[in-house]
């Protein structure tokens, strides 16, 4: 950790807590993607040294769709901690935030360890558990105007994810991941939609690119944790008042009440 790592993870944990965002941190550092991992990492520190806990991982920016509303090239990856999560029709208060969208994905959660450089073959055989999701994504940084490293230090842009009902998750039902069509809601109108393979090709790659990703810093993924494998079409706004929800066949449908 440098000091000027440190010094740009403090101004993102107040942007975040005060809910004021603040200039682009590129606009007056010259970041790369590893510093702005380790901006990330010093967060997260801090926060699991206040009593949070990890519940898993996000990847983002897996489709051609996001990379191109936010002007990047490339996935990048963030935490999921406990107190991000909201339950399946429960709340999002918009004042806890500063410029919040959601995004309608596939998750999946582990029934085995990965780490290293795992194919993607392992990774199937890893999953336990297949289930729909709504990712809220705010930015610290005003206006959205971001870059890759941007996004990375301020944790991938997350905020809340809130988890459908699983299913087991069968070869079949991973073999047809590409082709599942997912939908995103407001007050029963669809607003966005995509299917699995907008996610890299195959959701599942998501996670693959997470392993080998993690495995650079010396990471890894455990048994039971959750990974949002990334949007399957670019993000939507939220308006106070309204029911969100994501849908697919086969799935149960998700959903978040908008405060």
């Amino acid at each position: 950790m440098t000091d000027f790592q440190a010094d740009l993870a403090a101004l993102l944990s107040r942007a975040e807590r005060d809910r004021v965002p603040v200039p682009p941190l590129t606009a007056h550092a010259d970041l790369d993607s590893a510093d702005a991992y380790g901006i990330q990492a010093i967060n997260t520190s801090r926060r699991l040294a206040a009593g949070e806990r990890i519940a898993g991982h996000k990847v983002g920016l897996t489709s051609r769709a996001m990379q191109q509303q936010l002007g990047v090239d490339e996935p990048d990856f963030g935490v999921i901690l406990e107190a991000m999560l909201i339950a399946d029709g429960g709340p999002l208060d918009l004042d806890e935030l500063i410029a919040p969208r959601i995004e309608a994905e596939i998750a999946f959660r582990l029934g085995a360890d990965l780490e290293g450089a795992v194919t993607d073959d392992q990774v199937r055989t890893a999953v336990a558990e297949v289930f729909l999701a709504l990712e809220v994504i705010d930015s610290r940084i005003a206006d959205w105007k971001i870059t890759l490293p941007d996004t990375v230090a301020d944790n991938a842009s997350s905020a809340r994810m809130v988890a459908g009902r699983p299913i087991r998750a069968t070869p079949e039902l991973l073999a047809a991941l590409p082709e599942i069509a997912v939908s995103l809601s407001e007050d029963g109108h669809t607003v966005a939609a995509g299917t699995g393979a907008a996610v890299l090709g195959d959701p599942i790659r998501a996670v693959t690119w997470l392993v080998r990703r993690l495995a650079g810093f010396g990471g890894s993924l455990r048994a039971g944790d959750l990974v949002l494998a990334g949007a399957v079409h670019a993000s939507a706004p939220l308006t106070r008042g309204t029911r969100v929800a994501a849908q697919a066949t086969g799935f149960s449908t998700v959903e978040v009440r908008v405060r």
